[in-house]
């Protein structure tokens, strides 16, 4: 019973993730609020640190103001005049609570997961509905009449980037040594920039996208293990 209501309250917070994100997508851009959600990647880590032990390595605790300073820079407020976004400094604290939320997602789901694969995911799918839909309407900002091209975009995202996405993940992850998922992984937020940039016009500025490198920069120091590389990038001996 622990487990399914630890499942239920993740989806409470995978909830407030897609909430913050799609709000931090009107105020700073979809690209640099895609690059925002993956500091969950630092958050978990932290987490996992206050909560079970889990120290972190001395890289980890080296990119904490890595990344911190590229999210102001992202947020505008160095050198802001020109920051891409309607709001760029509401769409970073937007983007931390996307993070913080997902953060909490992974955690909670971890915890529920153990000994179980598919209950959790369903459990925390129906609780994300839920709230989502109690949310839309307390908002006013929700149309469940099907309208076209809008829910055929909505259709494509989930058979596209949802289903088949987690399917090749998951396809390709006990197929690849660690490292190369880790860099792989990280090209994720570089491309969500590059796309907006191409497909939807989003200009974010030089500070923003200085911001996104320091970043992304700092959550490869924090995850990717150097010592993988090193083994990789020496030749084979005969």
């Amino acid at each position: 019973m622990r487990a399914k209501w630890l499942a239920a309250f993740a989806g409470v917070l995978f909830a407030g993730d897609l909430l913050f994100w799609h709000h931090s997508i009107d105020a700073v851009g979809a690209g640099l609020a895609t690059v925002l959600g993956n500091l969950q990647v630092v958050f978990v880590a932290v987490a996992a640190w206050l909560l079970f032990g889990e120290r972190p390595t001395p890289r980890t605790l080296l990119a904490l103001p890595i990344i911190l300073f590229g999210v102001v820079l992202i947020g505008g407020l160095i050198g802001g005049q020109g920051a891409y976004g309607a709001d760029p400094q509401l769409g970073v604290l937007l983007g931390v609570m996307t993070a913080l939320s997902y953060g909490g997602y992974l955690m909670l789901i971890r915890q529920a997961g153990r000994g179980r694969t598919a209950e959790p995911v369903e459990i925390g799918t129906a609780s994300t509905a839920v709230v989502t839909l109690l949310v839309g309407l307390g908002l006013g900002r929700i149309d469940l009449v099907p309208s076209l091209p809008s829910h055929g975009w909505l259709l494509l995202l989930g058979i596209t980037a949802q289903s088949a996405g987690y399917l090749l993940i998951t396809f390709s992850l006990p197929r690849l040594p660690a490292v190369v998922t880790s860099i792989i992984l990280l090209a994720q937020p570089v491309m969500s920039v590059i796309l907006a940039m191409l497909l939807v016009a989003e200009k974010p500025s030089l500070g923003q996208l200085a911001g996104v490198g320091l970043l992304v920069g700092g959550i490869a120091l924090a995850t990717v293990p150097l010592r993988g590389l090193r083994r990789r990038a020496l030749p084979a001996t005969p």
